[in-house]
């Protein structure tokens, strides 16, 4: 196929998110774009291909397995232009460092340290970008992304291992008894949604909720089991200054759960010699979690 027959470098991006999500709705989100917009990008890419990429099941959708070959590298070939990308415009010295990380430790955890780091580096600035979902870190401008390891990583990323995840039910002390005569109602978040069946099974003797309420984030539900509302099951990480301050306790302590956080980054030597002071205090501060 010569250049000039090359499909349209959107229609392949809308084609590669839908493959990657499995989902319209969700490409729509990372795209912005309205469901019918993306819907005519995937159908005139398979058009142009005189190829069926896609097929419906059930309510979702499939990749036929041309799709499937295709879409394996379209993502390789939009992740190595990102990357491209960020080496021509990557970060110098005096330039911020941005930190992407999830709400709820961002909330909990990292931000009530920054000012350490400022005052330790301040002629190195930072800058804070909170979200979860698909990490692109380059597209994104982003220098270093702290996340749970729970998901496939790009051969392309450097991750500095942090800390083990460690759970474990937290409450105001005032509810200790309620938690030992059992019945309570137990906080989880939606997150992660089977983490009250793991943690209950691997904890046979602990006592049992009688009920279960969810929350969006694990930050949001922390701060109900601070206010009474029930007993949560938190990570360390998000509950280890109100355990510090007295707000909450852990009776049962925290138990690791099999995953762990990284620091990841783009493989970037120059880039990782100029964060250095960044990259060992993060580790400095994670160790103290063990």
């Amino acid at each position: 196929m010569k250049r000039s027959d090359l499909p349209s470098l959107d229609d392949l991006r809308a084609f590669e998110t839908v493959s990657r999500h499995g989902s319209m709705r969700r490409a729509t989100e990372e795209l912005a774009l309205t469901h019918g917009a993306i819907s005519r990008r995937v159908a005139k890419l398979s058009k142009d291909l005189d190829i069926q990429l896609i097929k419906p099941n059930g309510r979702g959708i499939a990749l036929t397995p041309e799709g499937a070959k295709l879409a394996r590298t379209t993502e390789h070939a939009l992740q190595m232009i990102s990357d491209t990308l960020y080496s021509l415009r990557k970060v110098h010295v005096g330039e911020p460092i941005v930190i992407s990380c999830e709400r709820s430790v961002a909330m909990r955890w990292l931000i009530p340290r920054l000012g350490q780091f400022q005052c330790m580096h301040p002629k190195v600035p930072v800058h804070l970008s909170v979200g979860g979902g698909p990490l692109n870190l380059a597209e994104d401008g982003v220098t270093f992304a702290i996340r749970r390891l729970d998901f496939s990583v790009q051969p392309e990323w450097s991750i500095e291992k942090l800390h083990k995840e460690s759970m474990g039910p937290v409450m105001q002390p005032t509810m200790k008894p309620a938690y030992h005569a059992g019945g309570y109602v137990g906080l989880g978040s939606k997150t992660r949604l089977g983490a009250w069946d793991k943690w209950l099974a691997e904890h046979p003797s602990a006592p049992r909720p009688g009920e279960i309420r969810l929350f969006d984030h694990h930050f949001l539900m922390a701060e109900a089991a601070a206010s009474g509302l029930g007993v949560a099951l938190c990570p360390k990480i998000v509950a280890i200054d109100d355990i510090s301050q007295g707000r909450l306790l852990a009776p049962e302590g925290f138990a690791p759960d099999g995953s762990s956080y990284g620091l990841i980054s783009l493989e970037d030597p120059d880039l990782l010699k100029e964060t250095q002071p960044f990259t060992n205090w993060i580790k400095e501060i994670s160790a103290l979690l063990v």
